[in-house]
């Protein structure tokens, strides 16, 4: 699919990895819907890239379908691309001190992560399905964010991994369903990238970081996940995968 032209939403798109990837389909020609729970992220993303920012949680049915229609009636369609990069990273151990559960902190994860993912992929097929076909069928990409957690989570990370790995899963399962429709579901598992949270630690925890980096030795660049999902876009025989972005590193225990 030719991005130049097209309607896309970028969930997550007030920072980081969506922010990137707004700005990259931006760049190419998009109209993006830049959506975050932070609406003034949002704002600020969309100002910087002549798009519409948009305010809801994903987890959130009800925001999520009013967000929908706002995008339709702001910019004249339903996305033809739908990206997911909303998520949270709290990690927790199953069992902490004193015997303290996480149980709590595991629902949440999986509701924004997981449940999120699921609930604007949904709005975004129906919406995709409903457009006419462009030339060789396509109507829709839809494009969800996983991890390498999803095959290499740390200790603390039960909850994130569980919630990147059933994106992961559902990724095969949905390009199947979707297929008669046209409709491509991809997702991108990215390694270690230079976010706003890397961005927080200590300069010793950050070198330790990139040592476990074969190569390239370095952390990711946010530019390199918005390319990762053009590139995706872009190529109409990627369908029902999930791609490892992480300079072939695997993640330790700790």
């Amino acid at each position: 699919m030719q991005i130049d032209g097209q309607i896309a939403l970028v969930t997550g798109g007030g920072s980081g990895l969506g922010a990137a990837t707004a700005r990259m389909l931006a760049d190419r020609g998009a109209k993006v819907a830049v959506l975050d729970y932070d609406g003034a992220r949002a704002e600020d993303v969309a100002a910087g890239i002549g798009g519409l920012g948009v305010q809801a949680d994903v987890g959130n049915e009800a925001n999520v379908a009013a967000a929908f229609d706002w995008i339709a009636a702001e910019l004249g369609g339903m996305p033809r691309i739908a990206v997911n990069c909303a998520g949270i990273g709290v990690a927790s151990r199953i069992v902490g001190r004193e015997g303290k559960l996480s149980i709590d902190l595991y629902e949440r994860v999986i509701r924004v992560n997981l449940i999120g993912t699921y609930i604007v992929m949904s709005y975004a097929a129906r919406g995709m399905q409903a457009q006419d076909p462009l030339p060789g069928g396509e109507r829709g990409v839809i494009i969800n964010t996983a991890s390498a957690a999803w095959q290499d989570g740390q200790v603390g990370q039960a909850a994130y991994s569980a919630s990147k790995g059933g994106i992961a899963s559902m990724c095969l399962p949905a390009a199947r369903e979707l297929a008669r429709s046209g409709v491509r579901v991809m997702a991108i598992a990215p390694g270690l990238f230079n976010t706003p949270m890397m961005e927080s630690l200590p300069p010793e925890t950050t070198q330790q970081i990139v040592a476990n980096i074969p190569f390239p030795d370095r952390l990711g660049l946010p530019s390199e996940y918005g390319l990762m999902v053009a590139q995706i876009v872009e190529n109409p025989y990627l369908n029902g995968t999930t791609i490892r972005l992480d300079g072939a590193t695997r993640l330790p225990p700790r």
